[in-house]
């Protein structure tokens, strides 16, 4: 499993034009499923994107976490995040969960995090989507469950 967490003032997500998940100060995090996934793997990145201590302090030190700065969560699936690139121009995208599984995991990450933050948004499993977003920093991180 991959995150992609950007840290932001504003995100959106739209679908044929309609704005349907939209938050200020957060987290947009992009959500890469492998077929390999389990629940187990999911549930130990939500911990970890929850606690993870990406905001500015007073003293602007990156050292509070997202409930310490009363922030968002903008979450999106994003099956492209397991591209394999190594042979050619093309990407195959083997690697990548099968639709019904990242899907039901992707569920399964959107209600753990609303156990744990106020304001979850989210985007539409499978949609044509167009994610809109200013990155504050800029300030990326990837979680990747391979290396946890």
């Amino acid at each position: 499993m991959r995150f992609v967490i950007q840290r932001v003032t504003e995100a959106s997500v739209s679908v044929e034009g309609n704005v349907i998940g939209e938050i200020g100060k957060g987290l947009l995090v992009l959500i890469g499923v492998a077929e390999s996934d389990t629940c187990d793997i999911a549930d130990k990145l939500v911990k970890k994107l929850i606690g993870l201590r990406i905001f500015e302090d007073e003293n602007g030190k990156t050292n509070v976490s997202l409930s310490d700065v009363n922030g968002s969560l903008l979450l999106v699936s994003q099956f492209t995040l397991y591209a394999n690139c190594k042979k050619g121009n093309r990407p195959s995208f083997t690697e990548a969960g099968n639709p019904q599984k990242a899907e039901e995991l992707y569920t399964y990450i959107i209600e753990k995090c609303k156990k744990e933050v106020l304001c979850v948004q989210t985007g539409r499993f499978g949609a044509e989507m167009k994610v809109s977003l200013v990155n504050d920093g800029p300030f990326t991180v990837l979680l990747d469950s391979e290396n946890l």
